[in-house]
């Protein structure tokens, strides 16, 4: 490319974040990987947190790798993050404190006391979000539960990414797409929930504005400049929440297609042009989430690879170096439909021992319990593709659609033996990459911030001739019907964590 633009994006997940220089010369993009740090709670006590100030630190390691990398030249810079979890600055504007991870075991319990006081089906139809123990509503909540008086000293209420953004830029902002993951932000009439907030007794007044992604936010702040030694540049409001933009990255969004977000956890659905709230998501548990360009993302979360990230963790400490493709590798040489698992079952919401938990929830379940490390891997694969099967068949459902291809995007589309076993399960046809498109999508909104492309849709005509992918044929077996009753089965016997 000659004298192409140059951006950076760092994308930032629960086990890791990796940071991208794109080059863009108004036709094609090409991105580089050239930062990658670890993520993972940090457990004191009874509790886990995020280390946000190593986290934060890493951020400005990546900002001065990035200028380094682009010459100075650097166009303009963004960051996503995963969603439902927060932050809360005092009323000096100091961080009250490391902001907690999702799996923290407070929530337990703590829908049913919500439920006592706003019921299910009202909370749903005003939000449209899936009823999950972790989302912020709930995290919230179990402050107000344990001490009424915690919330009393707020004086600001961030998401993830919107805390980064504050210490980047100064700016008080909340991004669109990751307040929606709240489950207290209403998508009809696009602002916060505050009436449902007052009547579980969580203050109002923390919240800041919402703005939409594909904004500048404002120039990195002079203190970081001195600090790196570098010029200012702009910062993008891009789509926060790494679904959102891992969506702005699938090249065919058409009106038959479904797209599934693989990676710690999968997210399958569909993008609409207007919020899908009814009895039938609120029954099948779906979710609305806010999108880039004023869309709306009807899915359904699905806990994925976590599973085979926490066994290859285990298999690590006892000195089993796997690789990721090492370990995909056992599992397609091993025998097909051993077991199967529910991998949503509560079981497997917090860190521990996975090889162990998936032994003792096949004995549990009464199957057969695999011994192997590649019997373990294909267990939760197989699994996978039949949680998605059950899942497609709901999106259609409740979004009234015959969908007919699903669009595999993120990390986990480089899992060649899980999309077949997808394509397989599911009998559809399922179309892999591009394998990064959170920072894929996290760039194309920079883009549009910075006035180099008009519209999502040309920044998808770019992704389109600049990425390949990979297609996976179904195959018309009648094994995985008969394995897909049996999963029925198991699934009932599973207490899952999200329903």
């Amino acid at each position: 490319m000659k004298n192409p633009l140059q951006i950076a994006a760092i994308d930032i997940g629960a086990s890791g974040g990796k940071e991208f220089l794109a080059k863009f010369d108004g036709q094609l993009l090409e991105i580089e990987e050239i930062y990658r740090f670890k993520n993972s709670p940090i457990s004191l006590a009874s509790n886990l947190f995020w280390d946000f100030l190593r986290l934060f630190d890493e951020v400005k390691k990546g900002i001065q790798i990035a200028v380094h990398s682009s010459e100075g030249k650097l166009l303009s810079f963004g960051l996503d993050t995963w969603g439902t979890d927060f932050a809360l600055l005092d009323k000096t504007g100091k961080l009250a404190g490391n902001p907690y991870c999702y799996r923290d075991p407070r929530t337990n319990e703590i829908m049913e006391k919500v439920f006592k006081i706003i019921p299910r089906n009202e909370i749903y139809k005003r939000t449209g979000v899936q009823f999950m123990q972790f989302n912020t509503l709930f995290q919230l909540y179990a402050m107000v539960d344990e001490n009424p008086a915690a919330l009393s000293h707020a004086g600001t209420f961030f998401m993830i990414p919107d805390l980064f953004n504050y210490y980047l830029t100064g700016e008080k902002k909340c991004e669109y797409t990751n307040a929606t993951t709240t489950q207290f932000y209403d998508p009809t009439n696009d602002k916060w929930d505050e009436q449902m907030l007052r009547k579980l007794l969580i203050p109002t007044e923390m919240l800041a504005e919402v703005i939409q992604p594909g904004n500048v936010l404002g120039n990195l702040s002079d203190w970081i400049c001195e600090e790196l030694s570098v010029q200012p540049f702009p910062i993008v409001s891009v789509a926060s929440h790494d679904t959102a933009s891992a969506a702005c990255a699938v090249p065919y969004i058409e009106r038959d297609t479904a797209f599934l977000s693989s990676g710690t956890w999968s997210l399958l659905g569909v993008e609409e042009k207007s919020p899908i709230i009814s009895p039938l998501g609120l029954n099948n548990n779906f979710t609305c989430y806010g999108g880039a360009s004023k869309t709306y993302l009807v899915l359904k979360n699905i806990q994925a690879l976590w599973l085979l990230q926490e066994c290859l963790r285990v298999w690590w400490g006892n000195g089993k170096k796997y690789t990721h493709e090492d370990i995909i590798l056992l599992a397609n040489q091993e025998k097909p439909f051993i077991s199967i698992i529910d991998t949503d079952a509560h079981t497997f919401l917090t860190p521990g021992d996975f090889p162990l938990k998936i032994k003792e929830e096949c004995f549990r379940t009464g199957q057969q319990v695999p011994t192997s490390d590649g019997a373990i891997a294909r267990c939760i694969l197989e699994s996978l593709a039949l949680k998605y099967r059950f899942t497609f068949e709901r999106l259609q459902e409740v979004v009234e659609k015959d969908l007919k291809k699903i669009h595999v995007i993120g990390g986990g589309a480089r899992n060649w033996l899980l999309n077949r076993f997808t394509a397989e399960a599911i009998k559809t046809q399922v179309e892999a990459g591009p394998f990064e498109a959170t920072a894929i999508g996290n760039i194309l909104l920079q883009l549009i911030a910075m006035g180099e492309l008009d519209s999502l849709e040309s920044g998808r005509r770019i992704i389109r001739d600049s990425f390949n992918t990979d297609t996976h044929e179904p195959c018309l077996s009648d094994k995985w019907d008969e394995e897909y009753d049996k999963f029925l089965e198991i699934t009932s016997l599973s207490q899952t964590f999200n329903m």
